[in-house]
């Protein structure tokens, strides 16, 4: 199993995040990344939300980065750890735009770079940004399909009702073939037909641990699934935030469980289909404690992991 780097202070969800994680600075991360590239973490995964109404800080807080932005410096701090999103709001961002931001860091990454695309949640965000709430799925679908030939043909063309190019070139290409990976976070049916269709990864979010290897045999049971590699990510600590980021109670998701209790929870997730994980964030006091108890997670508790 794949193991994923809990960066601290790039969101602070009232359901996750302890208090010592809001003094955390950029300087501190870069740190911390450095460690986690060091140890042998496979993957660190950025989320974003561009604006938090006010309504909606207690629980979603105010601090999110701009996930492309975060994974590219974090790319060039660091030399073998793959750079995610968790996520990437897709319908908020112009595709063109997007296809070029992710083949630049692609390319100058040396093919590190990956994203996970949702189609959001947080309607006035979408309101305040102009785009239309109820159209994101179908925003999402077509842009999805206009990245994709960006990055795959070398003459691209693409006709659609809200992105439409033609006699254009675009490079550079990503390092990696076809593309970088796609990902596709969400646990409705529309997300994870979305990811059958274009997708090498699920990030589940709401979806109960004991239903994700159906809700994976649905992906693969699309007739747009081809039996491609496929990753599924669920990290311990998923399902202490429900929907809208509501703080729930999961003492199977609770941080600072013991060596055993993680190790079989880990490799029952593995059972069920899981092949990226992350432990929850500790309690802990500061960086350094935290980063003792993240060698000692790599060290000796993913090597007991399926």
């Amino acid at each position: 199993m794949q193991f994923v780097f809990n960066l601290p202070h790039l969101l602070r969800l009232k359901a996750t995040t302890q208090p010592w994680e809001a003094l955390v600075t950029g300087a501190d991360q870069t740190r911390m990344i450095k460690c986690a590239d060091a140890w042998g973490y496979d993957m660190v995964a950025v989320p974003e939300h561009f604006v938090i109404p006010t309504d909606h800080v207690e629980l979603s807080g105010p601090h999110y980065l701009q996930s492309t932005v975060a994974q590219a410096y974090l790319a060039g701090a660091t030399d073998r750890i793959r750079l995610n999103s968790c996520i990437t709001v897709l319908p908020l961002q112009h595709p063109i735009v997007l296809a070029k931001t992710l083949a630049t860091a692609d390319w100058m990454s040396s093919g590190r770079m990956m994203v996970t695309f949702g189609v959001g949640w947080l309607k006035r965000e979408f309101d305040l940004l102009g785009v239309p709430f109820h159209q994101r799925g179908r925003i999402a679908d077509e842009y999805l399909a206009a990245i994709v030939e960006l990055w795959t043909n070398d003459a691209p063309s693409f006709q659609g009702a809200y992105v439409s190019f033609d006699d254009v070139i675009f490079e550079p290409k990503p390092i990696q073939k076809p593309h970088l990976p796609i990902w596709i976070g969400g646990d409705a049916d529309a997300a994870l037909r979305r990811a059958a269709r274009y997708a090498s990864g699920w990030w589940s979010f709401l979806t109960p641990p004991d239903k994700i290897a159906e809700r994976v045999e649905f992906i693969k049971s699309q007739p747009t699934y081809n039996g491609r590699h496929f990753d599924v990510m669920h990290g311990l600590g998923t399902n202490r935030v429900g929907e809208g980021h509501v703080v729930r109670d999961d003492p199977d998701a609770r941080p600072g469980m013991g060596a055993t209790e993680m190790v079989d929870r880990l490799n029952w997730l593995a059972e069920q289909g899981v092949t990226v994980s992350s432990v929850p964030l500790p309690p802990v006091s500061g960086v350094q404690e935290y980063l003792d108890y993240a060698q000692w997670v790599i060290e000796e508790i993913k090597p007991q992991v399926k």
